[in-house]
């Protein structure tokens, strides 16, 4: 590849994270020529924990398997979890998920996301049709003719028929595209951090609904647990401020003691939480996946496999034209990526910001209906069956 002038691809991918990264491995088998272009290298896999993990499900992990990617996170590390407790702090409401009720192994795996960012870059980097720009940035975008302009910041122009914008909330592809974002802020920070547990996490996903927001407990590997704590903005600014052992003291507190005295293990980060919606998923030529075409609550965890589905379909859609000998790049054929995803996704998102609002709400009335609710779900089976399958993204 020259250092200057135009270079042509047939698909280039704006962001190189996990739903970029998800894309480009999916599309390998296709033999498109594929180039990913990220800012900065993804964070190196250390002895220390991550505080950024996803729960990734049953459907993600497909993905993963398929492309070659999960045993190389194996390698790094993963950390199954089989069930899942799930309570308001407000009353006596509770439900809880075992695996072993669906005759799975596990419910699915907490990973950092910088163990999967580089277990799919590992894979990226052994095929010859996908070249990984990094670090590089997007200077310009044309989007008007046929066959789409890239220009770096470096000075190299990339030229492709079909763009993917992978790049996040702040998608500069989804500007230049001229499509509309709807988002709204939930006026509410989340703490992520890594802790350790006087008590056994047990391979088990805690979340607790606390008025002021969920808090979620995920079993790591080595016996630790990593954190995310929604607060509103003013009290997650005094929470942060706190020194680790009272900030711990808060947490138990907070976590009702489930797993008994908590101890700090890692810096903690704060990260803004809303949630949005683009009007449209694709133009000639373009498309949009991940969190650059729509954004959620963390409360499931199902933001991450949002992105990787996107991904997946997107490449299936592609592929399958291809297959068929028809136009790929073309958006008749991408309408069929967004008219697949684009609901699910809607319906996801307003889902998690209907929690939202119903377990922050302090109501009296609602909270009784909250409790009764969770409790009457527990002692349904096949309700219950159905909720836990929708979250493994097996419906």
């Amino acid at each position: 590849m020259s250092e200057t002038g135009s270079v042509h691809y047939d698909v280039i991918i704006v962001g190189g994270g996990i739903t970029g990264l998800s894309l480009a491995c999916a599309l390998k088998m296709t033999g498109l020529q594929i180039a990913v272009i990220e800012q900065q290298q993804p964070e190196a896999v250390t002895d220390d924990y991550s505080s950024r993990v996803s729960a990734i499900n049953r459907a993600s992990l497909q993905l993963f398997d398929e492309v070659g990617a999960f045993d190389l996170m194996r390698k790094f590390r993963v950390s199954p979890f089989w069930e899942m407790h799930v309570w308001d702090s407000t009353g006596v409401g509770e439900i809880h998920f075992d695996s072993a009720e669906l005759g799975l192994d596990t419910l699915g795996y907490i990973i950092e996301n910088n163990v999967i960012q580089q277990a799919l870059l590992e894979r990226v980097s052994q095929a010859d049709n996908i070249a990984w720009l990094c670090p590089a940035s997007v200077e310009a975008l044309d989007v008007e003719s046929r066959i789409k302009r890239v220009e770096l910041t470096a000075g190299e122009t990339l030229t492709a028929p079909l763009v993917v914008g992978a790049d996040g909330s702040r998608s500069m592809v989804r500007r230049a595209m001229g499509i509309g974002w709807v988002r709204e802020s939930y006026r509410q920070q989340a703490i992520v951090c890594t802790v350790a547990t006087e008590l056994a996490h047990r391979q088990t996903a805690w979340q607790c609904f606390l008025p002021t927001g969920p808090l979620a407990f995920l079993p790591l590997a080595d016996g630790n647990c990593s954190i995310v704590w929604s607060l509103d903005e003013a009290e997650a600014e005094a929470v942060i401020a706190l020194d680790p052992p009272d900030f711990a003291t808060r947490l138990e507190q907070a976590f009702e003691y489930r797993l008994g005295a908590v101890t700090l293990v890692s810096e903690r980060a704060v990260f803004p939480l809303g949630h949005g919606h683009v009007e449209h998923y694709v133009r000639e030529g373009l498309a949009l996946v991940g969190d650059a075409a729509h954004n959620i609550h963390p409360l499931a965890g199902q933001g991450a496999n949002l992105g990787i589905m996107d991904a997946a379909c997107l490449a299936e859609v592609i592929a399958h034209a291809l297959r068929s000998h028809r136009q790929w790049s073309e958006v008749h054929t991408l309408r069929k990526y967004e008219r697949s995803r684009k609901g699910e996704n809607r319906i996801m998102e307003i889902s998690m910001s209907g929690f939202k609002h119903l377990f922050g709400n302090r109501n009296p009335l609602l909270t009784e209906i909250r409790n009764i609710g969770l409790n009457l779900v527990d002692d349904a089976g096949p309700v219950k069956k159905m909720l836990i399958k929708h979250a493994l993204g097996e419906v």
